[in-house]
């Protein structure tokens, strides 16, 4: 419900000064969280029989193609966790890896959520382009990080075995 009314030039600079914060904030929640809330083991981050180990986003979505063309997070934070390519397939960074996928799915998840604060001072039409946007510029990222997942693990498994 819109209850704050500017000028249309104010309107539109706003908006692209609240997504950046948004995301921001979502990126700095999660970096904040311990470890322990981005186990790929929990039911939230593991992979589902319908999605196949991954595999279902290579089928639908093609995400080979373009998934090298998506912004690494960790790269831009100091000490961050690089996602892009894996260093070591030793366990101790492959354990880093899904780590930091899941922190990464999470950030993401996240940074779609806030798409109805702009209801607050913009018109009614511009909630459901902004929840579009949302989900253009995060989704890629979360199906890049569920397919790439079960990868990993399989990875791990290989090596126990």
């Amino acid at each position: 419900m819109r209850i704050i009314f500017l000028p249309q030039g104010l309107t539109v600079l706003l908006c692209f000064i609240v997504w950046p914060f948004l995301m921001v904030a979502a990126a700095l929640i999660c970096t904040r969280l311990p470890d322990r809330f981005f186990n790929y083991a929990t039911w939230f981050y593991r992979a589902y029989p319908w999605e196949k180990d991954g595999e279902i986003y290579e089928r639908w979505f093609r995400v080979r193609r373009w998934k090298k063309y998506l912004p690494d997070g960790g790269s831009l934070v100091k000490g961050g966790f690089e996602k892009k390519k894996l260093i070591s397939f030793k366990k101790d960074n492959l354990d880093k890896y899904l780590l930091e996928s899941c922190r990464a799915e999470m950030i993401h998840w996240l940074a779609i959520l806030p798409f109805w604060v702009f209801g607050f001072f913009t018109p009614p039409i511009v909630i459901l382009y902004m929840l579009i946007f949302a989900l253009a510029v995060n989704l890629p990222c979360v199906i890049a990080q569920r397919y790439n997942r079960p990868r990993i693990v399989r990875i791990i498994r290989a090596d126990r075995i």
